[in-house]
């Protein structure tokens, strides 16, 4: 990742805009379709009808993150239970009780937009659901911290100082990161931290805010895919991420239904 900073004009916040509404509204059928049951490919299918549809690319599918490890395969991440992130969908059948984790990414026009949700199944015991109630709003915690002057170390504060206090830890080796062109670019955006510290914010910036909170501790394990990212005591992980861009008096959120 290159350290300069991409700042975005007025236009191309517009496409962003757009490439935004499009992922919340597939999001949002997705979400809907989440049910004890239904498998993680017909999921992917879903998926797969919606981007033709409105004529996006994905994000996600076939990116390369090393040349030892496989692409990615899926349109979406995929995660249950302590999966934290980078889930696959296939041969995945979601079951009573389950707590999933859908990121997707999509490009329009040249231009990327990011975004997570996380899903109970069915009915789901009470501490699952205050995981999902607390991660959804520590993001916009985060996101409140989001305007001019204000520095990328109040965002990961916010969202930490919310978790914690909730009782749930917030994971370390897993940050947020600038969209645009790319679907990762600078700055990180990290879900922890201290107040007044690292970059400046500034109109024109555009990043994803994703905070994944876990259960129990916040270490991590990779599975042999090279992908999937689960929590290393087994416990449940939630995740919540938009895509936001700052504004000269505060930001927007570019993949939040209007």
């Amino acid at each position: 990742m290159k350290n300069k900073i991409n700042i975005k004009s007025k236009s191309e916040i517009e496409i962003m805009r757009e490439s935004g509404r499009i992922l919340a509204e597939i999001l949002q059928l997705l979400a809907s379709k989440v049910e004890p049951g239904i498998s993680g490919d017909e999921l992917e299918k879903i998926t797969e009808k919606e981007v033709k549809k409105y004529g996006v690319i994905s994000s996600f599918k076939n990116y390369v993150i090393s040349k030892n490890i496989a692409p990615f395969p899926s349109i979406i991440c995929f995660s249950i239970n302590d999966e934290i992130v980078h889930g696959f969908p296939y041969d995945k059948i979601i079951k009573e009780g389950d707590i999933v984790s859908i990121d997707m990414g999509v490009k329009y026009k040249g231009f990327h937009s990011d975004s997570a949700i996380t899903i109970g199944a069915g009915k789901i015991n009470r501490k699952a659901r205050k995981l999902i109630e607390v991660t959804k709003e520590s993001l916009f915690k985060g996101i409140e911290q989001v305007k001019p002057g204000n520095r990328i170390g109040d965002i990961g504060f916010a969202v930490q100082k919310y978790a914690e206090k909730n009782g749930f830890s917030v994971v370390r080796n897993l940050v947020g990161h600038g969209v645009g062109r790319s679907i990762h670019e600078p700055p990180e955006v990290p879900n922890f931290g201290n107040r007044r510290t690292g970059l400046k914010l500034c109109p024109g910036m555009t990043f994803a805010i994703e905070p994944m909170l876990n259960e129990g501790s916040y270490y991590i394990k990779c599975d042999n895919d090279g992908w999937t990212i689960r929590t290393a005591d087994g416990k449940l992980s939630a995740h919540f991420e938009h895509t936001v861009a700052v504004t000269d008096d505060g930001c927007e959120i570019l993949t939040e239904l209007k």
